[in-house]
């Protein structure tokens, strides 16, 4: 495969080369069909590559993971609603709606669990703003793009301090799958 990114100094780290190229080299197969192994949003979303020194920039292979969820995600609406119609497309989006609003209806601070002692956590109040404007998303009365989830930041706590990342990441995983199935 022609390397289609840049790598950073040898000084500097990134992604693991072979990895990556791994890793979309299968990618372009299951999408052109030579492959039947199944890939998912969720796969694509839950990569990781090892870093090493030299390696390709993290910020355009996360640019092109997020284009080829993309991809995929809009060739699963166009095969879902070639069998079943767009009514049933927004039925099933509606249904995955639906399951996270359990925890946006959550006060503050009580949306997630919280970080074991010593663990790595998220800011609580970073993760509930954007659960805010997700909410607001959902009453119509704002704008947010699946980017908007995928590009958030969430400062670092530790412990009980913070929310535990793990159910962040799956929730917002699912959001973003909501998000790019209307976009």
């Amino acid at each position: 495969m022609t390397k289609v990114f840049s790598t950073v100094s040898k000084l500097r780290v990134g992604y693991d080369t072979d990895e990556v190229d791994e890793f979309f080299d299968h990618a372009r197969e299951v999408y052109e069909g030579a492959v039947t192994e199944p890939l998912t949003s969720r796969d694509i979303q839950t990569c990781a590559f090892d870093l090493t020194h030299g390696g390709y920039s993290t910020a355009e292979v996360d640019a092109a993971l997020a284009r080829l969820e993309s991809a995929f995600v809009a060739r699963q609406r166009h095969e879902f609603t070639v069998t079943r119609g767009p009514d049933a497309w927004m039925a099933d989006l509606a249904e995955r709606a639906q399951s996270l609003y359990g925890r946006l209806g959550r006060p503050d601070g009580e949306r997630f669990a919280r970080a074991d002692r010593g663990e790595p956590a998220y800011d609580t109040d970073d993760v509930d703003d954007l659960c805010e404007r997700l909410v607001a998303y959902f009453d119509r009365t704002s704008a947010l793009a699946a980017q908007d989830v995928r590009s958030a930041v969430f400062r670092r706590r530790k412990g009980r301090g913070g929310y535990a990342e793990a159910p962040v990441d799956a929730f917002f995983a699912r959001t973003v799958e909501v998000l790019l199935g209307v976009e």
